[in-house]
């Protein structure tokens, strides 16, 4: 069985596993991200983070960031997984696969894919540090949670 081309999951991501879905004949580039959590974020140390998701919408929005990438670079196929919960150091959080024809179109929707991932997937985090921990919000942080999801998300979302 084909796995789902867009996901939202709780174990480690494996890069080979995203870039499989989307290697095919007619593309002679792939292009993946692999965003990984980092040590140190504006001079603070970062021990780990906790990512949380309203996972359906997460889903329907990162299908829609596919959509979106077919519609500018109509040769492109997309794979996008996304992982919550505790992630140490060095972990990868979000892996995007893109295959086109040609490499400048793959370049061009992967860097697509990132920002919108930032824009409209419901994924929030909380950062812990060597002195604290605080949910940042949105992946802009534009918007702050305190509460650790937006207002209305229930914890079984």
């Amino acid at each position: 069985m084909n796995k789902p081309l867009f996901e939202v999951v709780k174990d480690p991501i494996s890069i080979e596993e995203i870039t499989n879905k989307v290697i095919r004949n007619e593309a002679g580039a792939v292009t993946t991200f692999i965003g990984t959590v980092r040590e140190f974020t504006y001079g603070k140390r970062t021990l780990l983070l906790e990512y949380q998701a309203y996972e359906k919408m997460a889903v329907k929005m990162l299908e829609q960031i596919g959509y979106e990438i077919n519609e500018k670079w109509n040769d492109a196929k997309v794979a996008i997984t996304h992982r919550i919960g505790k992630l140490e150091i060095t972990e990868i959080a979000v892996v995007i696969a893109v295959s086109t024809p040609h490499r400048k179109d793959a370049y061009e929707a992967n860097e697509y894919a990132i920002e919108r991932i930032k824009q409209i997937v419901p994924i929030w985090k909380k950062e812990i540090w060597e002195d604290g921990e605080s949910w940042i919000g949105d992946q802009l942080e534009k918007t702050s949670y305190p509460e650790g999801k937006p207002l209305g998300v229930e914890e079984n979302d």
